[in-house]
């Protein structure tokens, strides 16, 4: 766990706020967030995690902390990111609500005073965001995109809500059911559902980043989702074992098909391609199988290392 920094008074709510290269973006962002908290009229801190920025992004966390009281920052020894940045940031809030956001500015700061009062109110344990449409996108990560929600949906048993985003606010007994979850491979699109609690939606418009260009490739976004359908389902094992099953039960008859028609005729059966594509149809199921298994193992690999999420460079 990260040492809290000791305030003078409770703090009423929490903003974490991972970064990573987002030197342009910040000053808006802590502009923005700033106006949102001070008309909520409550002690609120804003805590930054850079994680292994290679840019300006920390220099500016230290002049902004160095200049407000109210602002923390948590800077990582390298990259291990978002998920990681997130743990720090919860670890280290001590508000009675604690809102994650991005500080690219898709992530609306002026969305918080209803998601407070929602949770604030008692029905709500949380209050979360999702995107209705991916306007400005590339069509093929939108289609990517809501495929994998689709997904898994259908391969695991955990509601995660299409366009769902880590933007939300959370009161202090999701907090803590939140932080008792030590896994190393962390998914929190399906950590948040999985925890359950009531969670009010909140619904808006696809923003586009204040500045500065997303870190998230087209190939990290896949393989996120892989550790997401990894991490809370066990699904695509019964499924290739019983592909596995199929596939044995068409090579038998096959089999059978071939030694009758030898009898019966008394000619081997022709077809040298056929046989060549059948062969590598059969090698790429198996690899792909072995693929899917290799997943699971090097999860649990990672789990039983038992390595810190983060090691942290320096923190005010």
């Amino acid at each position: 766990m990260i040492d809290q920094p000791v305030l003078s008074k409770a703090v009423y709510l929490s903003l974490v706020v991972p970064c990573y290269d987002e030197e342009t973006a910040l000053p808006q962002f802590y502009a923005d967030a700033i106006g949102i908290c001070e008309s909520i009229n409550k002690p609120f801190e804003l805590i930054f995690i850079d994680d292994g920025s290679k840019d300006a992004t920390l220099k500016i966390l230290r002049q902004i902390a160095h200049n407000d009281i109210r602002v923390h920052y948590i800077s990582f020894s390298r990259n291990f990111g978002k998920e990681a940045a997130m743990l720090a940031g919860l670890q280290a809030a001590q508000g009675t609500y604690t809102v994650v956001l991005d500080a690219d500015g898709q992530d609306p700061p002026a969305l918080i005073p209803q998601m407070l009062e929602a949770v604030a109110s008692g029905e709500y344990d949380c209050a979360g965001t999702r995107r209705v449409n991916r306007t400005g996108e590339p069509p093929v990560r939108s289609f990517f995109a809501r495929c994998f929600y689709r997904i898994m949906r259908k391969f695991t048993d955990i509601a995660i809500v299409d366009g769902a985003r880590d933007f939300r606010l959370m009161n202090k007994r999701y907090m803590d059911a939140l932080l008792t979850l030590p896994e190393r491979n962390r998914f929190s699109k399906g950590i948040f559902p999985w925890i359950g609690f009531n969670t009010k939606w909140f619904e808006y418009e696809n923003i586009a980043r204040t500045a500065g260009s997303t870190k998230w490739s087209f190939w990290k976004l896949v393989m996120y989702s892989l550790d997401g359908m990894a991490a809370f389902s066990s699904k695509p094992i019964a499924i290739v074992s019983v592909l596995g099953m199929v596939l044995f039960m068409v090579a038998l008859a096959i089999i059978v098909f071939i030694i009758i028609r030898k009898l019966a005729y008394g000619d081997p059966v022709a077809g040298w391609t056929s046989t060549i594509c059948i062969i590598l149809f059969c090698s790429g199921i198996q690899l792909f199988t072995i693929g899917i298994l290799g997943q699971y193992i090097a999860k649990t690999y990672t789990e039983t290392k038992q390595r810190p999420h983060f090691i942290i460079r320096e923190a005010q």
